[in-house]
């Protein structure tokens, strides 16, 4: 039996602990899948619980050297992690601070002396002893760095603190030997390395904190989901209003909410008039007028009258629980990008250390002293940074997924991120999607002058009382402004995509399409001209038959959603091709087709069939988006290589798109296409700087200039540009929050 979970990891340091710990994982029965977010520090796991449990997960984590604990919905909703993040940002700091205190004499002595500063005479004359005790204080603040690293190497996993911690050790006990050998009186030439091994440590530390808060600041937008629920109700119980903690509400409570306040829970509003602003779910700007039997979304804000309501949805079945589920996946899914990262990760750090010892014997071989080729040796191990490589994807796709979602668009992986790049068609289901989904009566035709329209209606409406489709909705509702009687029928049968059939008054009625008819030897040519200028019109035009003789024709038309034409337009621009698919006629399908200047109509479409007709534009080459909304959407939006869902349809179809709208508003596909690419772009430059910066910097360390400059990296510097370029990709994607796609700066 598959089971998800969500694991928060503590004691990563760098991309390759991670692809250590999903190689790992991913070698055990039962794991389906393991994808570890260095960025957010979390473990999403999918796996067998026949096979695998949770503690015998923890126990593979643990073996090599990492924790891992499992957070409930409940946990998650409240932020539980929050304070243990400020205190490592604050552990971090402190590390840094007396890692620099110690090391500041360290490197007035190096530094004054070659810039001719006054030297202490206590640093002339004991100035080994002290780099010594400084340097030895440094590593002794640093020292989980050093733990760290030498017990990934006993793993035999190698991770960015082993690199630190061979280069500084080397560093450090070389210039111990060297000191040693100097107070027992012999006489050596030979340069000390104390300030490298406490000024690289120094940076790292520095690197470390500074990449804590950045860190932190791609999951903002998870965090202000999180922090809009409110922490209590009040429910009415007994005639008396009662304060209790949001977690005790339960499905049925009746809750009140006065203007100001937060609605606490989804639910269903049973008495009172207001306006809600629902802008932190949907990113609608104008508040939503409420009234009884609507509906009302927890987390958001009651502005001006008093709304009592019945609670339907409580804790994790919310929307905004929702929500922060959906974004916490995406933040925690990988874009198919990051498989190569991955790769390259898993092998960084064994590679470097070879590069670093064949420099050295490289150097050592062409006649250069020790102290050169330790200097190239300590440099290479420290100026490698896997930490760059690991955060250029998730941070994007964290900052990207949070910003849709502030707009009302959830991006539920890091793959629809790159799919929505390549998309060159975006079909969209007609009812309900495109259309209102709220069609009305415009035409009650009759076939034979003795049977009027009120009869016909009657008919009819008595037949599709028992259907659930919104044309037949919108029939009865025809029959029921006009006070007609509505008997009951027998034998009602409904055919998807054709009509449906029933016996009245001992007769047996058909209602539908053509088809309906001449699949029960009724010849519709007879009212085939009406049929075709309803059509033309854009109506959906229906035969009632009864018996074998057609008695009248009923039209109904469904009327366009505010902005289709703009999104339309707007995807034209953008050079995507747009589709309509519907399960009317062609001419129905073509009239629409023309009000918003779509490309290509694929009409008289069968729910079943509207998988088949994707399949069929993906074998023409064509990278495709389905827009829908309703149950018999799922199967097409499963298809698609992008399924997009209207937040205001089915839970089915939301569960099966790959990006979910909040708002009902088309013009949001056009935003979730655009921050896709935006957050690809951004990807790909992370990447670019995260390989450009190892593809020079290890070079340069190994020493490549120096035949032709004379110069040599300094350890010191390159754990500066080390622990800077890490902190350079994590902000590079913390200007994403600024981002607002065009479409969205318009409204």
């Amino acid at each position: 039996m598959n089971h998800k979970t969500i694991l928060n990891i503590s004691g990563m340091h760098c991309a390759s602990c991670a692809a250590n710990i999903e190689n790992a994982l991913k070698k055990e029965a039962g794991i389906k899948s393991a994808n570890v977010n260095f960025a957010s520090e979390k473990l999403y796991l999918e796996f067998d619980s026949i096979e695998m449990s949770i503690a015998r997960i923890q126990k593979i984590i643990e073996k090599l050297g990492y924790k891992a604990t499992e957070e409930t919905a409940e946990e998650e909703m409240h932020d539980h992690h929050k304070e243990a993040k400020i205190q490592e940002v604050s552990k971090l700091k402190k590390r840094f601070i007396s890692a620099l205190i110690f090391s500041l004499p360290i490197i007035y002595m190096v530094m004054g002396e070659m810039i001719g500063l006054p030297m202490p005479t206590i640093f002339e004359n004991y100035g080994t002893i002290i780099q010594f005790v400084l340097a030895t204080a440094v590593i002794v603040s640093c020292f989980n760095i050093w733990t760290s690293g030498f017990k990934k190497l006993l793993h035999l996993s190698p991770n960015m603190d082993t690199l630190i911690f061979i280069g500084t050790a080397v560093a450090y006990f070389y210039s111990l030997t060297i000191s040693v050998l100097m107070f027992l009186g012999t006489k050596i030439e030979a340069h000390l390395y104390y300030e490298s091994a406490a000024l690289i440590l120094v940076f790292i530390s520095l690197g470390k904190y500074l990449e804590a808060i950045t860190k932190g600041k791609t999951s903002e937008a998870i965090k202000k989901l999180i922090g809009l629920q409110p922490k209590e109700a009040t429910i009415i119980k007994d005639n008396e209003e009662i304060k209790i903690p949001i977690s005790e509400v339960k499905v049925g409570d009746i809750i009140l909410v006065r203007p100001g306040e937060k609605i606490p829970v989804d639910g269903i509003v049973i008495d009172g008039y207001s306006g809600v602003d629902e802008k932190a779910i949907t990113g609608e700007s104008m508040p939503v007028e409420k009234k009884k039997d609507d509906e009302v979304i927890g987390a958001t804000i009651n502005k001006t009258g008093v709304l009592k309501f019945r609670a339907t949805r409580v804790g994790k079945d919310t929307m905004l629980a929702q929500i922060v589920k959906i974004v916490e996946e995406a933040m925690g899914s990988k874009a198919p990008i990051q498989l190569l990262v991955d790769k390259v990760s898993f092998y960084f750090v064994p590679s470097v250390i070879c590069i670093a010892v064949f420099a050295f014997v490289i150097w050592l071989l062409l006649g250069q002293p020790l102290a050169f080729a330790l200097t190239v040796f300590v440099a290479v191990l420290i100026i490698a940074c896997p930490c760059a490589l690991g955060l250029a994807t998730p941070t994007a796709v964290m900052m990207g997924t949070g910003l849709a979602a502030k707009n009302g668009i959830l991006i539920k992986s890091g793959k629809a991120l790159e799919i929505a790049r390549d998309l060159n068609i975006v079909i969209f289901d007609k009812t309900g999607t495109l259309t209102k989904g709220e069609p009305s009566v415009t035409d009650v035709i009759k076939i034979k002058n003795e049977i009027n329209e009120n009869l016909i209606l009657q008919i009819a409406a008595s037949v599709e009382k028992n259907s659930e489709h919104p044309l037949a909705q919108a029939i009865v509702n025809k029959a029921k402004e006009g006070k007609i009687n509505l008997p009951e029928v027998k034998n009602f049968q409904a055919i998807p995509g054709h009509g449906v059939l029933a016996e009245f008054e001992n007769k047996k009625i058909l209602f539908g399409t053509r088809k309906l008819m001449t699949d029960n030897q009724i010849n519709p040519n007879l009212v085939e001209s009406k049929m075709i200028a309803l059509e033309d019109q854009g109506k959906t035009a229906m035969i009632l038959a009864v018996e074998k003789d057609i008695i009248g024709i009923i039209a109904v038309a469904d009327t366009l959603k505010d902005y289709s034409k703009e999104a339309v337009e707007m995807l034209h621009k953008m050079g995507k091709k747009v589709a309509i698919i519907t399960g009317d006629n062609k001419r129905v399908g073509q009239a629409i087709a023309k009000l918003v200047s779509i490309d290509r109509v694929l009409a008289e479409v069968l729910p079943q069939e509207k998988s088949a007709e994707i399949k069929k534009l993906q074998s023409e080459g064509n990278v495709v988006a389905m827009v829908g909304d309703g149950i018999n959407d799922a199967p097409a939006l499963a298809q698609a290589d992008l399924g997009i869902a209207l937040g205001s349809g089915t839970d089915v179809a939301m569960e099966t798109g790959e990006i979910v709208l909040i708002k009902d508003d088309l013009r949001d596909v056009v935003a979730a296409i655009d921050l896709s690419k935006y957050t690809l772009n951004k990807i790909k430059q992370n990447l670019f700087w995260a390989f450009f910066y190892n593809i020079i910097g290890i070079p340069v360390a190994a020493g490549v200039l120096y035949p032709f400059t004379g110069w040599l990296l300094n350890p010191a510097i390159a754990a500066a540009a080390m622990a800077f370029s890490s902190v350079s990709v994590v902000l590079n994607s913390l200007l994403m929050k600024r981002y607002k796609p065009q479409i969205i700066k318009k409204r």
